[in-house]
């Protein structure tokens, strides 16, 4: 079978597109014809070795496949050849042409869900409901502010608030095109190359500031957050880029204890597989319904996996990147 492989770890160039053995499913797992993977920026911090938990090199990326069922091993139920699923692959593998996962990882799709699609759901949706839901404990009527709102997080967090009830929803976006996409949705749209952002987020709000502000990004940019941030509200810190960048000033800390606000940390992946497929499995319903959309924003070819990570890296994305493997 055909499939991206990386032999060092390095930029979008060491990603290899080359004839690998086709994998067998072992013992509670299932095999995926796979349609189309999915691109999130943990995978270019593990191509690029920055992040823990890539697989021995050498090894195939992806952690998102949707596509049909090829086989199954030993002790599945459930599911069966010809099968439209979406899966997460908790060891990598999605950039190929066949998949293996374990069956507890993986979910039917309806047959109006497009597999670019459902490919767009298992990482990002479950992240942003979690998000909303347990880390930010979002209350009707709050207002909620997101960083990088036109991207594969922020899409679903703009629908996924106003879903949950939240009275104004804000997103930050870099060009004209994405903060359109943003408005689409349903939120205010702000650019946060604006150097008073943080003011804009308060106007938008009456002078409040945002009840809820997620934070994925560098130091600055949490302690910038913090001028949008209510009083009594809350600051979520989440996603690969947060981790270990973010350093609190002593006028920080004192902004944050005087207006009674909270940081909180939020990764998905350490939360319990059961919670993470609960989520997934009540966004896929959501989309079933036409209550909120996937938005896929750029396709790629299989062969083409080193130009989407070039264009994600240069922030010249918007919603989901989809990696399609004909």
């Amino acid at each position: 079978m055909r499939a991206v492989r990386i032999h060092e770890f390095g930029g979008p160039e060491v990603l290899r597109c080359e004839e690998v053995a086709t994998p067998t499913p072992g013992e509670g797992e299932i095999r995926l014809r796979v349609h189309a993977a999915g691109l999130n920026y943990t995978d270019l911090g593990l191509r690029a070795g920055r992040l823990p938990g890539a697989p021995p090199l050498p090894f195939i990326p992806g952690l998102e496949a949707a596509g049909v069922v090829d086989a199954v091993g030993p002790a599945v139920e459930g599911f069966a050849p010809g099968d439209r699923v979406v899966a997460l692959l908790p060891g990598q593998g999605a950039l190929a042409e066949f998949a293996v996962a374990p069956a507890a990882t993986v979910l039917a799709i309806p047959a109006a869900l497009s597999f670019a699609q459902a490919v767009a759901l298992p990482a990002q949706a479950p992240t942003a409901l979690l998000g909303l839901r347990r880390a930010a404990k979002l209350q009707a009527g709050e207002s909620v502010f997101v960083p990088s709102a036109a991207g594969g997080v922020g899409t679903w967090l703009v629908q996924l608030a106003r879903e949950l009830g939240a009275g104004q929803v804000i997103g930050a976006a870099s060009s004209a095109s994405k903060r359109e996409l943003v408005r689409r949705l349903g939120a205010a749209a702000i650019d946060p190359a604006d150097p008073e952002w943080p003011a804009r987020v308060r106007e938008a709000t009456e002078g409040h500031g945002a009840d809820v502000v997620f934070v994925a990004g560098d130091g600055e940019a949490a302690g910038r957050s913090l001028e949008a941030l209510a009083p009594g509200g809350r600051l979520v810190l989440f996603g690969a880029d947060t981790m270990g960048s973010v350093q609190w000033s002593r006028e920080e800390m004192t902004q944050l204890m005087i207006g009674n606000r909270s940081i909180v940390g939020f990764a998905t992946f350490t939360l319990p597989l059961a919670e993470r497929q609960a989520a997934l499995a009540e966004v896929i319903e959501l989309v079933s319904r036409g209550r909120v959309a996937a938005v896929v924003g750029q396709t790629f070819a299989l062969a083409a996996v080193d130009e989407a990570h070039a264009a994600m890296a240069a922030r010249r994305t918007t919603g989901k990147v989809v990696i399609l493997v004909p």
